[in-house]
């Protein structure tokens, strides 16, 4: 079997993973039957169902904006704001969890981050004015911060190289998998106990993933699960002996820069998907909150395949003899110009064509954005992955504040999405030009 396909694994692995649950404490992991090779796709597994919670957290707000801004009398400058206050924390927090994953390890620094962002989205609840969900807000942003340095960490240290972008594309896929759920668990939560029920009850979520993270996640070399011939084949890339990476070392590098930009681009486009889509349909289609969710489902089960699809292609291109940089590159542009056609989206009076639109759209942003993260651990040591992920969510972040604001006054002052739209359908093909300006090669970054 090949180990680049996980598919089935997957599948076993979540049972596997409630089997150890239900027996306790590692010694269960013993009486699971054996599958010699393939326990990276269990933590992969882990970080699949840690990035769905992560975007279930965060889109429990835009699944509710419209139900908000009727019951609390918010406009759209008002909304655009709090996605302002949660992106300022995001960006905040990537200055924090890049190199605090990086000192604690990746499995005590997603454990606090968990813990962290659970209650802060459990404390919106308590919130009962425009102050109270900004706060509420900026304290999830700063947690849910650490989501992606811990994740490509992980699968730094669990992957192969040839391997990453496919593991990067599975659990970069929880992003699409938790904004399809939010839409139908928050629906029907608030309408049996109302919108502060909603908050409550996804914020818990975290505790359940946090149990099973701390009872399984533990380096390969530490594993009592992991194979001889399995951790051999995890650590075939040459291995560096680097320290501990400061970020002044990190910032004047070309490599971070490229990888910075990048996301400073595409991120924002992304939060524009997952914060004003379910308003989009709500007021431009005439959707109900209860009926909003299927085609936000339809739209992220699409993006889901292109995320996995994303990694899958620069993995096969490896694999058939192409150069890392190769393989990489032209899986983004193939993502980059699918992306075009989301232009057209605001013009079509057809729900179901705009939701073929925007999924198209969404999955090749997924794909764009899962060879993007891998390239972190392409160009950098294991070691200092954290911290170039971190400053480079620090710069998406930053991107994310600036779309909040144009998002949230052009809809003020035009109630058009017309710019929106045209923003996302031309910005990716911009990020991949400066990428390959900035690492032409993707060669391994030279740190003093």
């Amino acid at each position: 079997m090949d180990p680049s396909r996980p598919t089935s694994e997957s599948s076993v692995s979540v049972s596997q993973i409630a089997a150890a649950g239900t027996a306790g404490g590692e010694s269960a992991l013993s009486k699971i039957p054996s599958r010699r090779g393939y326990f990276r796709w269990v933590i992969c597994t882990l970080l699949l169902l840690g990035t769905t919670k992560n975007y279930m957290d965060r889109n429990v707000l835009g699944v509710l904006r419209v139900t908000l801004q009727h019951d609390l009398g918010w406009n759209e400058i008002d909304y655009g704001n709090l996605v302002i206050v949660f992106q300022a924390a995001y960006a905040l927090g990537m200055l924090a969890v890049g190199w605090l994953v990086d000192r604690l390890g990746t499995r005590l620094g997603y454990a606090l981050a968990m813990i962290f962002w659970s209650l802060a989205s459990m404390g919106t609840a308590l919130a009962s004015s425009l102050t109270g969900f900004a706060v509420s807000r900026f304290a999830l942003g700063f947690g849910e911060a650490a989501v992606f340095p811990a994740s490509i960490k992980a699968v730094a240290e669990w992957f192969p190289k040839k391997e990453r972008a496919l593991a990067t594309g599975i659990f970069n896929s929880g992003t699409n998998v938790g904004a399809m759920l939010a839409p139908v668990v928050v629906a029907w939560i608030s309408v049996r106990w109302g919108w502060r029920g909603a908050f409550i009850g996804i914020g818990s979520l975290g505790f359940v993933w946090l149990a099973f993270w701390l009872m399984i996640y533990r380096k390969p070399e530490e594993h009592t699960r992991v194979s001889k011939e399995e951790l051999d084949y995890i650590r075939s890339d040459p291995q560096d002996d680097l320290a501990k990476t400061k970020w002044v070392r990190l910032v004047p590098l070309r490599q971070t820069w490229a990888f910075a930009v990048g996301k400073f681009l595409i991120d924002p486009i992304w939060w524009f998907y997952l914060f004003w889509m379910p308003g989009f349909f709500q007021t431009k289609h005439g959707l109900s909150l209860t009926r909003v969710g299927l085609p936000l489902i339809a739209i992220y089960v699409i993006a889901d395949a292109g995320s996995v699809a994303g990694g899958w292609i620069s993995s096969f291109l490896i694999k058939s003899g192409r150069s890392i940089n190769a393989g990489r590159k032209i899986a983004m542009l193939i993502c980059a110009i699918g992306v075009m056609p989301v232009v057209y989206a605001y013009r079509v009076e057809s729900t179901w064509s705009a939701v073929l639109l925007i999924g198209l759209a969404a999955a090749c942003h997924q794909g764009f954005s899962a060879n993007l993260y891998t390239v972190t651990s392409d160009m950098f040591p294991a070691q200092a992955v954290g911290s170039v992920t971190g400053i480079g969510g620090m710069a998406g972040a930053v991107g994310g504040l600036l779309i909040a604001w144009v998002v949230g006054h052009v809809l003020q002052w035009t109630g058009s999405y017309m710019i929106p739209f045209f923003i996302a359908g031309a910005t990716y093909l911009v990020a991949l030009a400066i990428i390959h300006v900035l690492a032409p090669r993707l060669e391994p970054a030279r740190i003093a």
